[in-house]
């Protein structure tokens, strides 16, 4: 079991209690940048990180409507998040694998050698997608690997050759590793992706190029957060005003919503839909009772119940609904009362992007 210590800050820029509202934070560029969140005062979710980068000849097809390939998308992206990652401890590794090549071998996070090492990404994809070799490639820098890996594979829908299903379920069964797939194929191709993914366990999910792009969160918070005991007001909070969500609390073991969470749900889908550019950051928690694996799951379809309540009665487009579970991670309270126990079956809420 991860050892993550809880988050307690404010929600909004004038929201003050005389005890801080545990809740979720916002990070950003500027965050860093500007030194308002230091590396000290974040705590690691996970110890690996590997990413899996497509660079087959489809890479080439032109991104949405943008004029330029998603080969070049995707790796600007990946360049500008690189440059204000915190360096905390995480072991990376960056890899092509259409054909394999090495990036950036697996080894601690150092940002200026990550971001020279990048200059090595294709330019131009080329070739077929062999993703079966390139999972089995992967299995090997994993083999020997300890803490909870977070694999992030970037794919555009097609491979060619061998299927890679029965590499991805040893990675899944041996080394219990996260399977966060970055997709580029169409809409009805993910619908089937996405529904086969979550099958393999609770933390692995599929995400569409399109939002990884928008939302740097689903890197951050899958590898990061703030420390409990710190309280820091993020550029974001700075900015969010007229907003403050309560932590969405659960019975145990179960996923139901009280009419007091629906009011504070119908509250922040009011907000929302007032500020079309607005998003909603969502983590979900349990408390320790259980094993981890189910309690993932447990949070996961608590996390998905608060975000269909506001997609189904506010509308508000999944696009601007950023999903986290980190399990029995992350307490806000002790887990040896009835109270504390309470207190840590939760949802909790940050907004950004306003």
């Amino acid at each position: 079991m991860r050892n993550i210590k809880s988050v307690s800050l404010l929600a909004a820029l004038g929201c003050f209690l005389a005890a801080p509202l545990a809740a979720l934070e916002v990070l950003t560029e500027e965050d860093f940048v500007e030194g308002i969140v230091v590396e000290d005062q974040l705590v690691r979710l996970a110890d690996n990180a590997i990413f899996l980068v497509d660079s087959s000849s489809s890479m080439n097809d032109e991104y949405l409507d943008t004029g330029k390939s998603k080969i070049d998308i995707a790796t600007a992206e990946f360049k500008s998040r690189v440059s204000y990652f915190p360096q905390i401890g995480h072991n990376f590794g960056i890899y092509e694998y259409t054909p394999w090549k090495v990036i950036y071998p697996l080894q601690t996070f150092d940002r200026e050698k990550v971001a020279e090492a990048l200059g090595n990404l294709s330019e131009k994809g080329k070739g077929p997608t062999p993703l079966a070799s390139g999972i089995e490639e992967a299995e090997k820098v994993i083999a020997n690997l300890t803490g909870r890996t977070v694999l992030f594979l970037f794919y555009d829908g097609d491979y060619t050759g061998r299927s890679p299903d029965p590499a991805i379920w040893r990675l899944i069964k041996e080394k219990d590793v996260c399977l966060i797939m970055i997709s580029s194929a169409s809409e009805r191709e993910n619908e089937t992706l996405q529904a086969n993914i979550s099958r393999l366990n609770a933390c692995s999910r599929l995400i569409p190029l399109e939002h990884f792009l928008e939302r740097p969160e689903y890197t951050t918070h899958v590898l990061y957060d703030v420390v409990a005991t710190e309280q820091v007001v993020t550029a974001t909070e700075k900015r969010v005003t007229g907003v403050k969500v309560e932590n969405i609390l659960f019975d145990f073991d179960k996923t139901e919503l009280t009419p007091a969470d629906k009011a504070e749900l119908d509250a922040l889908g009011k907000f929302m839909k007032d500020r079309p550019k607005s998003y909603a950051l969502l983590s979900g928690y349990t408390d320790n009772i259980g094993i981890e694996d189910y309690n993932e799951h447990l949070s996961r379809l608590r996390t998905e119940m608060v975000a269909s309540y506001l997609a189904e009665k506010h509308a508000i487009d999944e696009s601007r609904l950023v999903l986290h579970w980190h399990g029995s991670d992350n307490p806000v309270a002790s887990n040896d009362t009835d109270e504390g126990r309470a207190k840590n079956r939760r949802v909790e809420v940050a907004v950004g992007g306003v």
